[in-house]
């Protein structure tokens, strides 16, 4: 299955063309991408940027099973998960996750079952920080 997938953790900038090419392929009609952008405001405060860390050899093998799994559960044909780690700025995408199949239904409910999966399972954490303060997201380092 590892030629079926992409999975990157990455303090680099990341490539939503990388993604969209990998799953591209003649024998597709439903391409799904989801993009995980870093937004100005949450619970009613400004959010001034995000640190994602996480531990990263973990977080690989946790998200080639969220790969693996979403291969056998539905009919695609290939899945990139990528995941930026360290200082985002408003407008930066931390997370792509990119699907491809022969129809769009399977496209969308795999797209959707790893971005769920991948919030509640992969150590990768979350610090919002804000014009006052900051916050861990969910789970705490």
């Amino acid at each position: 299955m590892a030629n079926r997938t992409s999975i990157k953790i990455t303090s680099e900038k990341l490539n939503l063309q990388e993604c969209n090419d990998f799953v591209l392929d003649d024998s597709c009609g439903g391409l799904t991408l989801f993009v995980g952008t870093v937004r100005n405001l949450t619970k009613n405060k400004k959010v001034v940027l995000l640190d994602f860390s996480g531990y990263e050899p973990m977080a690989v093998k946790e998200m080639q099973k969220i790969a693996d799994k979403a291969l056998e559960k539905f009919p695609i044909h290939k899945i990139a998960i990528h995941h930026a780690v360290g200082e985002l700025q408003i407008g930066d995408i931390p997370v792509i996750i990119a699907v491809s199949s022969a129809h769009r239904k399977a496209a969308f409910e795999a797209c959707e079952f790893a971005i769920d999966t991948l919030k509640e399972t992969v150590p990768i954490w979350k610090k919002e920080q804000f014009e006052d303060g900051e916050v861990w997201v969910n789970s705490h380092p």
